[in-house]
């Protein structure tokens, strides 16, 4: 079942749902979704120091980027990063959700999740974003930006 905006502010008055630094629900909330922004903090592949991706192997193949300030990040065509939700997301045991793109975001050709948009019960935490630039030309994306919907 998807819960309807209604039903996800009951849900959050009753702490089912927290949200940490707490939406505007004016602006975030929609009909079924709450939009959730950006975080700082990047994860670039060192594709120049990695010849591949060795699932059998235990290997660090990003570097951690933390931007400053209102400083964007470039997601250059074919890139593929990943990235946080500003938020702290925490779901009750008895709830479970999923991260959307936004469409405005879409249209710039940006995705947001390739496979990992299942938000597990009891989920708490940052969200991780794999994000992936599928179109022709470089999007900035800045840190408090709304870049996903919860669902």
């Amino acid at each position: 079942m998807i819960l309807s905006d209604k039903e996800i502010k009951k849900y959050f008055k009753e702490g089912k749902i927290t949200i940490k630094p707490t939406p505007d629900f004016k602006s975030q909330l929609s009909g079924a979704s709450l939009d959730l922004k950006l975080g700082k903090e990047f994860r670039l592949f060192n594709h120049s120091q990695n010849i591949v991706i060795d699932p059998r192997k235990k290997a660090e193949y990003t570097k951690l980027i933390k931007l400053e300030n209102n400083e964007p990040f470039v997601v250059h065509p074919g890139e593929f990063v990943l990235g946080i939700t500003l938020e702290n997301v925490s779901i009750d045991n008895s709830l479970c959700s999923r991260i959307d793109g936004k469409s405005s975001i879409g249209r710039m050709g940006i995705v947001v999740h390739s496979t990992a948009g299942h938000v597990n019960p009891g989920w708490k935490g940052k969200l991780t974003l794999e994000i992936s630039n599928i179109g022709r030309m470089p999007v900035l994306l800045y840190p408090g930006m709304r870049i996903c919907q919860l669902v």
